[in-house]
């Protein structure tokens, strides 16, 4: 990420990793997130399709790439459903009305696959934090952590795609909305 951004890679990692060890400490509050972490989990595959069906060819390497990250973030979705269950949570049926206020900074931008990407690789980054401090928690509830740890890797490859579809210009336009999402969220000052 270019030095440009509010926050700094360290400090949005740190800021994570303060979250995380606050969240975990609160079952409650890590109950919350969970369900929260399930409804954006399972609004992204739709985004992601709307992206290819709006911005890509029938058969293209690009849609191919958006589908199988789509299919990806189904798959995570079911995964944290399946914790949820586990841990005698309701998954939920309705959409995530705090992320669409982070949506509503951030959609209005997109206007083709280099726009929408940039959105994409920015929303990634900002999930890839929290995930990271998870995964990498030794004091993390056993259950949580393992789910984390497969998540990790295909949401890493989620970034990095997106971050090549969008280039340095589309995710640098883009960049002004992720913030005012992310302030609305309260995950910068």
């Amino acid at each position: 990420m270019a030095d440009n951004s509010l926050c700094s890679e360290q400090e949005a990692q740190a800021r994570s990793l303060a979250w995380w060890t606050k969240t975990r400490q609160d079952p409650q509050a890590l109950n919350d997130w969970l369900i929260d972490q399930y409804r954006g989990e399972a609004t992204a595959a739709n985004r992601i399709l709307t992206l290819a069906e709006n911005y890509t060819s029938q058969g293209s390497r690009e849609r191919r790439l958006l589908t199988r990250i789509a299919d990806q973030e189904r798959k995570h979705a079911r995964w944290v459903g399946e914790l949820l269950s586990a841990r005698q949570l309701p998954v939920p049926a309705e959409p995530d009305t705090a992320r669409e206020r982070y949506w509503k900074k951030t959609l209005p931008i997109i206007s083709d696959l280099a726009s929408g990407a940039a959105v994409g690789a920015h929303a990634e980054r900002m999930r890839l934090w929290r995930i990271q401090a998870i995964a990498s928690d030794a004091q993390a509830p056993a259950d949580v952590r393992a789910i984390f740890a497969l998540i990790l890797p295909e949401e890493r490859f989620h970034e990095r795609a997106f971050r090549s579809l969008a280039g340095e210009a589309a995710l640098h336009a883009a960049l002004d909305g992720h913030e005012q999402g992310m302030a609305v969220l309260g995950l910068i000052p």
